[in-house]
């Protein structure tokens, strides 16, 4: 054990807990909020130009989705792999799970990108594209497209440095794509008059140069995985190993994706204001939702490293610290937007018929987001400790087995409010399925800390000055 991985050990092992965490999820925080941030820049920028270039970027949210689904789930599934065996003392087979993830997700991502950019006309109309929303979505959609692969590439970079435990790596890659993007946004939509297409290629842009500082991060050695060309394997068993761990990932952000298929599609006979108000709506709630998102992926360095180390007080500790520190966070956010949800809407389109629309349909988001932290947590510890089964099934049920039989079924019955409340249905539902998962699964393991490989690795570094 090397000088590096004993202060990894130092760091997910015998810091505090709770400071472990809490330090962890502020750069992860501040990375998701960003990251939010700017897609709201987006829908306040593109909201100046109409109705239905609002309502483009909720078409474009499903073809997004697709390139995260490809990034999270090898990222997830290297980063998850990655924090157990990096706490069981095997640096260079983590090095090979992350240089062969990466190398698969740049592969699959283009050619996702190229059938799209192919068939990019019919994609969109089968989104839920108007005749009148189809122009700004292809001239949006396009840049979105082209950057996929980047975009995809970046979230395995992005996991891979948080499994590490190396939070602030990867906020400072985020975050500067982020400022970028939100700077690029009206020079290029209203100085170079290019409307929605610049707000598109603004976003491509920052993306590249996130992709390009996170590598940076693996090239000047920052990180203890190391992504080396040597390391990447063609054998399909340790390619499923990747995939099987971040299915959860893929099966969420695939059903985001459908989801907000299933929701223009019903949204469609009310109109452009319908499809807008949900887009913004959904946004809002996102970025609230973030920060839940950004607790727990400081979380997970921590699951995985102490679940390979065999220190289950720790994790049990852990899991309801980031649990109680969420809801307080959430529970605060969602209160301020309830009770003052028309100047937020109003603030990305000023529509009497969008505002309508959007005010009841955040207040139901926000009641729900208060239930979000422990199904969000819960999900997390799952899915980085590799219980893939479990992970995976809870991960279908928010944007899927949840949401899209409520989202179909709800609005024949009580038209509009169906669409405006099936979010919030679908999130109750999901935390009733997950409470008895996650009360079995800490039933099951030891309530006390135990010794583990990696113990006497890091005492025999000590003894013998980190030489060994």
């Amino acid at each position: 054990m090397n000088e590096k991985e004993c202060k990894q050990y130092e760091k997910l092992i015998l810091r505090p807990v709770d400071r472990l965490i809490a330090t962890l999820a502020v750069p992860t925080v501040i990375s998701m909020l960003t990251t939010m941030i700017y897609n709201l820049v987006d829908a306040y920028f593109v909201g100046k130009l109409g109705t239905s270039a609002s309502a483009a970027i909720g078409i474009l949210i499903s073809v997004h989705a697709v390139f995260q689904a490809i990034g999270f789930m090898f990222g997830q599934g290297s980063g998850s792999g990655i924090a157990v065996l990096l706490g069981q003392g095997k640096h260079e087979v983590a090095g090979r799970i992350g240089s062969t993830g990466f190398a698969w997700c740049l592969g699959f991502a283009s050619i996702v990108s190229v059938l799209e950019l192919l068939f990019l006309s019919p994609l969109l109309e089968f989104l839920g594209s108007t005749q009148t929303i189809l122009p700004y979505a292809k001239s949006y959609g396009i840049y979105i497209v082209l950057a996929g692969p980047v975009m995809a590439g970046s979230c395995v970079l992005n996991n891979i440095i948080r499994y590490e435990g190396k939070a602030v790596y990867a906020m400072v890659g985020l975050v500067t794509g982020g400022v970028l993007n939100m700077i690029l946004d009206p020079i290029f939509m209203f100085k170079l008059d290019m409307g929605i297409a610049g707000a598109g290629l603004a976003t491509a842009l920052s993306q590249c140069a996130s992709f390009g500082l996170l590598l940076f991060m693996f090239k000047s050695g920052k990180t203890i995985t190391k992504l080396q060309f040597r390391y990447i394997s063609l054998r399909f068993d340790e390619l499923f190993w990747i995939i099987r761990r971040g299915l959860p990932s893929l099966s969420r952000q695939m059903l985001n994706s459908i989801s907000s298929a299933a929701l223009n599609i019903c949204a469609k006979p009310y109109g452009d204001p319908a499809i807008a108000a949900m887009a913004i709506v959904g946004r809002i709630a996102m970025f609230i939702g973030s920060v839940m998102i950004g607790i727990g992926q400081g979380f997970q360095p921590v699951s995985g490293y102490n679940y390979g180390a065999k220190k289950y007080r720790r994790l049990r500790k852990g899991f309801f610290f980031t649990w109680r520190m969420g809801e307080a966070l959430l529970s605060c956010l969602a209160v301020l937007a309830f009770f003052f949800p028309e100047p937020v809407v109003r603030l990305f389109r000023d529509d009497i018929e969008v505002v309508k629309i959007g005010v009841p349909a955040l207040r139901f988001q926000c009641l729900a987001l208060i239930l979000q932290p422990f199904s969000i947590c819960s999900n997390m510890l799952f899915q980085a400790i590799g219980k893939t089964k479990e992970a995976l099934f809870l991960s279908m049920l928010r944007s899927g087995l949840c949401y899209i039989p409520v989202i179909l079924i709800l609005p024949q019955f009580i038209g509009i409010t169906g669409i405006e409340s099936a979010q919030a249905i679908a999130d109750v539902l999901t935390v009733a399925i997950t409470v008895p998962f996650t009360i079995r699964f800490f039933k099951s393991i030891p309530q006390q800390d135990e010794e583990a490989p990696i113990d006497l690795a890091y005492r025999l570094a000590k003894e013998n000055g980190n030489d060994s």
